[in-house]
């Protein structure tokens, strides 16, 4: 039986200025199909979906030629009033980043309503109730809470569920999911996957769903379109692209991933494809078991004895203060020379602990011994000298880089705090060293921030933190924004690194498959406190928790 076309775009291509980065797209989404569309930044997923709603910026880009057909209308022709009448109620949205997408000064029930009264001849009573009721759909706890909260008063997950709320309220025959669980803990993502497939199954509407992840789309799409540099390299059934790959591009993005079964030594990356130079190594079970005889023999480097954390929030003059514990009597030694993961959802308690291992929030309760000391109680001059040797790599690069300050200076900038070397034009010798040891080159010294890939920054803050030649450094979430490619290289970096100079590694995700990889122990944390402690393998192999095992069944496994 012969599938309904439902929107077709025929060559499409889009120019900003001289430079085109979409180039002759030819694709038809079907009527009650879930479409993925896959490929990394800049590959031109997110540039060819805003073209759809017309949402391209208007001044410097340009559909330079072929059509997108809905409902016999071409939408490349269609004036910015013509769209209002779409928008939102034909062809729907969710957008990548829910926090910027919501307007933090209105209540989330209001703007859904607001959505309703635009488009559907329904009184502020008939739209509240819909609002509620499309709050119950999507799974919302407490619906008439939500209704009456601003965004900044709920989760990520709840965020993205009231977007998906506002996406389907007017029954779209077109909803376009743009990353939509992208910044999402593994078991909320699961959940906002389920949800949009159920939502799917009801409505029987078509969903476009774009990530960079091809493990997530086989667990959401029919088919599959696959995009690299602007252009559609491959598409076809999600079975057919995960079980024979016939493009370079696709069997790297396949492969780039963590395994869940082998260790390589060196995750190969797209360029390593391309140049067909990609390595088979692998850790054994018996290398891992002697290199981890040798790291515990010797003393530990961190030891976190009975550490808790508690905040006191005090809502009003009369009322009595409620107190929260955000980690909660959580112990763990820390060798020198070891990767710790340290896993759970948001609000956990991670980063809590991480902040309190580096002293940036101090904890109520407990000793945190380095090196046998206890680092809890130093002096403020004794704090500072610490920095020196524990540091951090922060999860978003953009935000913890100053963006008047060019790179190298930044990455200076501690040598001098810290009096290292003998003067500038040493230590301007020691950052290009840096530079180089992390893959970028002598000539983006007088570069800025905004001028880097969001792969390149995280590079540039991976220099800074090992610029100071700590002992112990804590990895905050700090591959989890980035394309699974850069991910691999990033990845094969710290590894390196790692290797070169003898780190020792907290490496902090909500990303199992990666913290798997990456780790010789795992510490798998829930409220405040300590599920399971052990070998990655082992925990992984063999979960004895219920909440481990739930976040093991989130990962996304691929075909």
């Amino acid at each position: 039986m012969e599938k309904t076309s439902i929107l077709s775009v025929e060559n499409l291509s889009i120019s900003f200025g001289i430079n085109e980065v979409i180039h002759n797209m030819f694709y038809n989404l079907f009527e009650n199909e879930i479409l993925g569309i896959v490929g990394e930044s800049g590959s031109g997923k997110s540039v060819s979906s805003l073209a759809i709603l017309g949402l391209l910026p208007k001044n410097i880009s340009k559909i330079t030629s072929g059509s997108i057909m809905y409902e016999n209308n071409d939408l490349t022709t269609l004036s910015s009033k013509s769209f209002q009448t779409i928008r939102g109620k034909k062809i729907a949205m969710i957008f990548q980043e829910p926090m910027s997408s919501l307007n933090p000064s209105m209540t989330c029930g209001k703007q859904v309503q607001e959505i309703l009264l635009q488009h559907e001849n329904l009184s502020k009573l008939q739209a509240k109730q819909e609002t509620l009721s499309l709050f119950e759909q999507v799974k919302l706890p407490d619906p008439n809470r939500v209704y009456e909260a601003y965004p900044h008063e709920i989760s990520g997950g709840q965020k993205q569920r009231v977007m998906i709320a506002m996406s389907i309220a007017c029954k779209p025959d077109i909803l376009i999911a743009d990353e939509p669980t992208t910044a999402l803990d593994v078991t909320v993502q699961k959940n906002i996957i389920e949800l949009l497939k159920e939502l799917q199954a009801k409505t029987k509407m078509s969903i476009i769903f774009i990530t960079h992840d091809l493990a997530l789309i086989s667990e959401i799409a029919n088919r599959v379109l696959v995009m690299y540099k602007g252009e559609i390299v491959e598409q076809g059934t999600v079975s057919d692209i995960f079980k024979a790959p016939q493009h370079t591009y696709t069997k790297a993005l396949i492969n780039s991933r963590p395994s869940l079964k082998t260790r390589l030594k060196v995750l190969p990356t797209i360029q390593d494809y391309l140049n067909n130079s990609v390595s088979k190594d692998i850790i054994t079970s018996e290398q891992r078991k002697q290199n981890h005889e040798t790291l515990y023999s010797k003393p530990p480097l961190l030891e976190v004895i009975n550490v808790e954390k508690e905040y006191v929030s005090k809502s009003g003059w009369f009322t009595k203060p409620k107190s929260f514990k955000a980690v909660d009597n959580v112990s763990f030694k820390l060798f020198e020379g070891e990767t710790l993961g340290l896993v759970g959802e948001s609000g956990c308690g991670k980063s809590t602990l991480g902040n309190a291992i580096l002293q940036l929030d101090k904890a109520t309760a407990g000793k945190i011994l380095y090196k046998g000391i206890d680092i809890t109680k130093l002096s403020k001059t004794d704090t500072r000298n610490l920095r020196k040797d524990i540091q951090i790599i922060f999860q978003d690069p953009y935000s913890s880089l100053n963006p008047r300050i060019p790179v190298g200076e930044a990455i200076m900038e501690p040598m001098k705090v810290h009096q290292l070397y003998n003067s500038d034009k040493e230590r301007k010798e020691k950052v290009i060293d840096i530079l180089n040891r992390v893959g970028l080159s002598e000539d983006y010294y007088n570069r800025y921030p905004h001028e880097f890939s969001g792969g390149q920054r995280q590079r540039i803050g991976i220099a800074r933190t090992i610029a100071l030649q700590p002992k112990l450094i804590v990895c905050d979430e700090s591959v989890s924004a980035l394309d699974i490619s850069v991910q691999a290289q990033v990845l094969n970096l710290l590894n390196e690194l790692k290797a070169t100079f003898g780190f020792t590694y907290i490496f902090i995700s909500h990303d199992l498959a990666v913290v798997k990889y990456m780790s010789d122990q795992l510490l798998v944390m829930n409220q405040g406190h300590i599920e399971e402690l052990d070998d990655a393998d082992m925990i992984y192999n063999h979960p004895k928790k219920e909440y481990t095992k739930k976040l093991i069944h989130a990962i996304p496994k691929g075909l």
